[in-house]
């Protein structure tokens, strides 16, 4: 019995260690179509391509990095100025100030016109011979443009209506 069932056991083993009596398939060579021969030489072109875009140099690394605040190098120290430094000219009306528009009303003498000026973070509605501040005063008002005269000097500065 025990001879039985240790030869049972030996048989179960060798055929589950062995394939199963399966036979093995061999590969046969395949026609290949025109087709194929076409993917084959495009994929040989393609790969040719990529090689021609590798770049030839690598890159340098960068002086400085735009992506840091502060370098780890330390600037040169300029030396203080012991000059006094002459106080900053104003600037131009023409450039602080800007037309936006001119509106226009009649009168019992023709029309009159109001100049709408932007400038100082402010909103001017003036009309000819009033102040813009008391710098500047309105000496004209035309369809597309305002003239602005300086008190002091005389200057007149022309805003011009874009």
């Amino acid at each position: 019995m025990i001879v039985v069932v240790g030869g049972a056991c030996a048989a179960w083993l060798a055929s589950a260690a062995t394939s199963g009596g399966r036979a093995r398939v061999t590969p046969h060579p395949m026609n290949t179509s025109p087709i194929d021969a076409r993917v084959s030489d495009l994929a040989s072109d393609i790969a040719r391509l990529h090689e021609r875009l590798t770049p030839a140099a690598t890159p340098r690394q960068p002086v400085r990095n735009p992506f840091v605040f502060a370098s780890a190098s330390p600037r040169p120290v300029v030396p203080a100025l012991t000059e006094a430094v002459a106080a900053p000219t104003p600037p131009t009306p023409s450039l602080a100030w800007q037309l936006v528009g001119i509106a226009e009303d009649d009168g019992p003498s023709g029309p009159v016109r109001t100049a709408i000026i932007s400038g100082a973070g402010q909103l001017f509605l003036v009309k000819e011979g009033e102040a813009v501040t008391p710098q500047y005063r309105v000496s004209r008002i035309a369809a597309d443009l305002v003239e602005l005269v300086e008190a002091s000097s005389g200057s007149s500065v022309r805003l011009v209506l874009k």
